[in-house]
């Protein structure tokens, strides 16, 4: 007997089937405050996974993490006029505190260049200071009138690095430095997303910024969602702040700066890149909990069984939970590691540890090592085989994801001639590459009346563009969240 749905099919209600997963897989709830929300453990252990492999290729770069304030004089904002026009619409602004009203109102950070500079401007005097790589784990609000859990909430957990550098050349290659051996490192080779480098267009790019750098994937449904994001903010903030440096030539000279972020809307990404009608699946290089072993009944040799598999099993550097809830029942336990997409599950009873055995449950379809089954179902494998059969099992798995969603990209994506054909097939829920010197900023424009934008700019072997306005540049045209 098929067993019931426990998810509105993907194919029926996508929008309904991302929101039944994450509240079924205890990723996050609604907070009391409209757009806000709660992230439960195991989606926020999600966002520590994140947190600890970009932590580490950040600060490969030789940044620094600080901290600096939430709250951000109103006066500051107005120092760069493209930057406070971006973000005006989306302000939460602070009148009154103690019971007073305040002389200047303070604004709870969209973003934090300003507050940022305030201290760069302090802090760099000479070359020597330079450069001045800082980075902040922080949440930001800013005031969302559509929200969605992890992709647009009104407050939300991010990282933003900041920058000061001597020249402009030092600042552009830091920025691409970051767009493509950290966050693109971390997006392919950890969390098995696809994505497209590219440069946004003038139209699209972050506000006071010089150039913009995106990574954009494909959802499950077609659209598109911006994954990360690597700013050349020029000299415009230095500025605004006058932040100088004494050169070795002994001139006084304006810093070159960016900044870059990277937010919890990737564990969306996750759930709507690799997600399938029956719940989250989790790369395992990402994934918290790698493999699960789940006692069937409470038998004590049981419950020692499993616990000892799991011992063995960490021992083998597999990042393992053990489920010995056995007064839930066990096919409730089952569908719930297979809602949070737990990789492996790992199942043993009476029978199975009279036979040596444990029954293997692959949460990714599609795999050949037909020692440890091939996804799709349960198969018996030797107890003594998993530690060294599990790590294989798990990188084959990683490895599958990612080309499945590279196959979903590749065969719904249109190269098209004209603006119509690139609206018709953005519309139809697929992507676009339509040539920029075609479409234009005029075409571009005419987009936003379909619901349709330009993702980004690709050069024709889908490098980043130098420039603009570079010979061959692609636009990248769909739907997006």
């Amino acid at each position: 007997m098929a067993k019931a749905p426990v998810l509105t099919p993907r194919a029926d209600d996508f929008p309904r089937w991302y929101q039944d997963l994450i509240t079924k897989a205890e990723l996050a709830d609604n907070g009391p405050v409209r757009g806000t929300m709660v992230i439960r453990p195991y989606g926020y252990g999600l966002w520590e996974r994140m947190q600890a492999e970009l932590d580490a290729r950040i600060k490969e770069t030789g940044t620094q993490n600080a901290y600096f304030p939430l709250l951000i004089p109103q006066s500051y904002l107005t120092k760069e006029a493209d930057h406070v026009e971006g973000f005006a619409p989306e302000l939460a602004v602070v009148t009154h505190g103690g019971g007073k009203e305040l002389e200047e109102p303070a604004v709870v950070r969209p973003t934090s260049e300003m507050i940022i500079n305030a201290s760069f401007a302090k802090w760099v005097q000479s070359y020597r200071d330079l450069p001045l790589l800082i980075n902040q784990w922080a949440n930001v609000v800013r005031w969302e009138l559509r929200p969605r859990l992890f992709l647009r909430t009104t407050e939300f957990l991010w990282q933003e690095g900041h920058t000061a550098h001597a020249t402009y050349e030092d600042a552009r290659d830091f920025a691409a430095h970051i767009h493509r051996e950290v966050y693109e490192d971390f997006l392919v080779n950890v969390c098995a997303m696809d994505v497209v480098p590219g440069r946004k267009t003038v139209k699209e790019r972050f506000a006071g910024a010089i150039n913009t750098l995106t990574l954009e994937g494909m959802m499950g449904d077609g659209k598109a969602l911006q994954m990360a994001t690597s700013h050349e903010l020029g000299q415009n903030f230095a500025k605004a702040f006058n932040t100088r440096y004494l050169s070795r030539e002994g001139r006084q000279e304006l810093v070159w700066q960016t900044s870059w972020g990277s937010t919890t809307r990737m564990i969306g990404a996750l759930v709507m890149m690799h997600g399938d009608d029956d719940g989250l699946r989790v790369p395992p290089r990402l994934a918290q909990t790698q493999a699960v072993v789940l006692a069937i009944k409470g038998d004590e040799a049981v419950l020692a069984k499993v616990r000892e598999i799991g011992d063995r099993l960490k021992a083998a550097g597999v990042r393992v939970q053990v489920d010995t809830r056995t007064d839930v029942p066990f096919g409730r336990r089952a569908v719930d590691w297979e809602l949070k997409g737990v990789p492996v599950r790992i199942e043993v009873g009476p029978r199975d540890l009279e036979a040596g055995t444990a029954m293997l449950a692959r949460r990714i379809p599609g795999g050949t090592s037909q020692a440890f089954g091939s996804g799709g179902g349960k198969e018996p494998v030797a107890l003594d085989a998993l530690p060294a059969l599990l790590p294989a099992a798990l990188e084959e798995d990683q490895t599958l994801l990612l080309a499945q969603a590279r196959e979903r990209r590749r065969s719904r994506t249109t190269e098209v001639a004209s603006f119509d054909e690139a609206v018709e097939t953005a519309v139809a829920g697929g992507w676009a590459r339509i040539p920029w010197a075609t479409l234009g900023p005029g075409g571009e424009a005419a987009l936003a009346e379909h619901g349709v934008s330009v993702r980004c700019l690709v050069a024709e072997d889908g490098a980043v563009p130098a420039a603009d306005d570079a010979p061959g540049n692609v636009a990248v045209v769909a739907r997006a969240y």
